[in-house]
């Protein structure tokens, strides 16, 4: 049997007495995940507004407490990606995808980059 791929070294390992893997500074805006408050990424890694497959969409640098799935290709609104689905990592509510390939030269800016549903987060830390 073919042993499982360990995760990347940055990666925080969760542990019982931590809830989340990462907290973001207090002192920027910051976007959390609506189920469980989990912090998921700083307002200043906010790439673009966009549409996701269940409405608006924000795409991101990067992002912290989320998991990844496997890579699939998927057609969507703008070509044929290899995306991988995100997920909360303290709730394990899908969240939106990480963009692994982009096959079209014109988003190849998206690879590495994260799309995570409005749906799924609440604006937390100095919104006013």
């Amino acid at each position: 049997p073919e042993l499982s791929e360990e995760p990347p070294a940055e990666m925080v390992k969760m542990t019982k007495s931590k809830t989340f893997q990462a907290y973001l500074p207090n002192c920027h805006r910051t976007y959390s995940c609506i189920h469980c408050r989990a912090h998921l990424a700083n307002h200043d890694e906010l790439i673009s507004k966009a549409s996701g497959l269940q409405g608006r969409a924000y795409l991101f640098n990067s992002v912290v407490n989320v998991g990844c799935g496997p890579a699939e290709e998927r057609v969507l609104l703008t070509g044929l990606h290899a995306v991988a689905d995100i997920y909360c990592e303290n709730c394990k509510t899908t969240l939106g995808w990480k963009y692994e390939h982009a096959f079209e030269s014109s988003q190849k800016y998206k690879e590495g980059k994260f799309i995570i549903e409005l749906a799924h987060m609440i604006k937390d830390n100095g919104w006013e």
